[in-house]
């Protein structure tokens, strides 16, 4: 059983952990749980209110996913873990002679050329058929509802909204970005904290998403929709693209930190790099959290694990080191000699060969799932395709054009990858899923939490709500405002060049449920967000 105090909470918050027997689901907004608990209450088991906690975040937090980007998931069913990876390729037309040919030099954020084949109409279809128990139907009603109807803006939600909404009027100038500012800027801004938003587009697309089991996004009209939209404007997706692709189940990968085994999706995504860290981390022995000897060494970690990360990662049939080689014990070993008293510059190393929302979600049945969806940079590419709702994400943004590297564009591959669900287990039983989305801050947000939890024995609020850092590059580290000041100072003067945080923003925003021996569920959401843990 985890060792935490429930009461022990060292770090101000507003909110405890909230403990439940019946169902729970946990993620950055209130709306899209409470959509999940109605679907466990009609009888949905911990999968489908995932699914429908995801499609109304759709909806209800567009600022960071939408319909067309991608999606991963774990899933706990019958005491065996599943992986699903719904990462979409780059389309066939494209490659790195194409855009050479185009005159382009390096991958923009926006428009059609970082623009891969979405994955998460095919992760709900998909997590549908598979563990699900009530129709998709039904199990995304609650999504067309907010759409059609509409909600109010949360604070959270208001706040990246009108950011969003400032950098896309900065930087979308062609016609093809005409429909993003009629879909999320009807008003010509963005809407206001406590103003209602509605997209009857959304609601037809749900619905049709819903009605086909998704084979209207890949081989039907809304395929074609895309398709004309793409073409129109000179981009590469095309609905063969569409039509090609399925999302594929993988075998989770993992690695065991002081008795605990750490879970991740295997590559492209880059939860490799969480687990390297911890790999690193476990031949130290950590009594204190807020201690400086603690931080630097978590920090030395994180940067060889990502120097690892940023070289090797890429779409898993185009890796030239195995996972299992940079996860192994002897590798590890190595790396961690690395680590002395003052900061270093990461660099790869050479093993032996051998913008997102995040949510969790429990049934009293002991189904759980880890789940987490973007677009990727808030909104995404600025593509909205006309009359649909649907907001194109910009995942290829994450390839390189460099022809040498592991990572680099080509037709059909997929791209390194930032979003990764999390999930802990011990002695063989689930303890639970996890998850800090944000960009590159996710394995430094999984590393942290899992700290935290295993050799610090906090609460899961408590996890959520410690300080956190972000590495940067090369010995730059950001840290929150609510981090000791003697610790920053002490970094400091190892070398590191730390500065503090604007805001919270760029610390990721977190959840988690663990399930305990008897089977109760106890949950916590982020305070860095408008999230809610939705329990029964």
């Amino acid at each position: 059983m985890l060792q935490f105090d429930p009461l022990y909470h060292p770090y101000p918050s507003h909110r405890n952990s909230v403990y439940a027997r019946n169902g729970m689901v946990a993620t950055s907004q209130p709306l899209a749980a409470q959509a999940g608990l109605a679907i466990l209450r009609k009888g949905g088991n911990a999968i489908d209110a995932a699914i429908a906690t995801a499609a109304a975040l759709t909806v209800v937090e567009p600022t960071s996913n939408g319909i067309g980007g991608d999606a991963f998931a774990l899933v706990w069913v019958n005491g065996k873990l599943h992986g699903l990876n719904a990462s979409g390729p780059a389309p066939q037309a494209i490659s790195i002679d194409a855009l050479a040919k185009a005159g382009v030099t390096e991958i923009p954020k926006y428009g059609f050329i970082p623009v891969t084949v979405p994955g998460i109409p095919s992760a709900w279809a998909e997590l549908n058929a598979k563990f699900g128990r009530l129709p998709l139907t039904e199990v995304l009603a609650p999504a067309i509802e907010y759409a059609e109807r509409g909600y109010p803006i949360s604070p959270t939600l208001g706040y990246f909204w009108e950011r969003g909404f400032a950098a896309y009027s900065a930087n979308l100038k062609g016609p093809e970005f005409k429909s993003w500012f009629e879909t999320f800027a009807p008003q010509g801004r963005a809407p206001r904290i406590g103003e209602v938003w509605r997209s009857p587009d959304h609601a037809r697309t749900l619905t049709r998403i819903a009605e086909t089991k998704a084979e209207a996004f890949y081989r039907g009209e809304l395929a074609e929709k895309i398709d004309a939209y793409s073409r129109e404007h000179g981009g590469y997706i095309r609905k063969e693209d569409l039509a090609a692709f399925r999302p594929e189940w993988v075998e989770p990968i993992g690695v065991n930190y002081r008795g605990y085994d750490v879970w991740e999706i295997p590559p492209n995504g880059h939860g490799l790099v969480a687990l390297m860290a911890l790999n690193i981390l476990k031949g130290f022995d950590f009594t204190e959290r807020d201690t400086v000897d603690t931080y630097h060494k978590q920090i030395e970690a994180l940067k060889l694990a990502f120097a690892d990360g940023q070289k090797y990662i890429a779409d898993a049939r185009h890796m030239s080191v195995a996972v299992r080689d940079l996860l192994s014990d002897a590798y590890a070993e190595e790396r961690r000699r690395l680590i002395g008293t003052s900061a270093i510059t990461p660099a790869a190393g050479q093993p032996p060969k051998g913008g997102t929302v995040y949510l969790c979600a429990a049934d009293g049945e002991g189904n759980m799932i880890s789940y987490i969806q973007s677009n990727y940079m808030g909104f995404g590419s600025g593509l909205v395709v006309p009359g649909t709702g649907i907001g194109l994400h910009n995942r290829g943004h994450n390839f390189t054009l460099d022809p040498t590297h592991e990572n680099r564009l080509e037709p059909g591959k997929r791209p390194y990858h930032t979003i990764i669900p999390g999930f802990m287990t011990r002695g063989g039983q689930a303890v639970g899923p996890f998850g800090v989305m944000g960009g590159f801050m996710q394995p430094q947000g999984h590393m942290q939490v899992v700290m935290n939890t295993v050799d610090f024995h906090l609460n899961p609020q408590a996890a959520l709500d410690a300080p956190r850092w972000q590495w940067l590059e090369g010995k730059v580290v950001e840290m929150e405002r609510s981090t000791p000041e003697h610790i920053v100072d002490a970094l400091a003067r190892r070398g590191h060049a730390v500065r503090w945080a604007l805001g919270s923003g760029g610390f990721g925003r977190g959840e988690i449920i663990w399930r305990l021996d008897d089977g109760v569920l106890v949950g916590a959401t982020e305070p860095r967000t408008d999230g809610q843990v939705a329990a029964w």
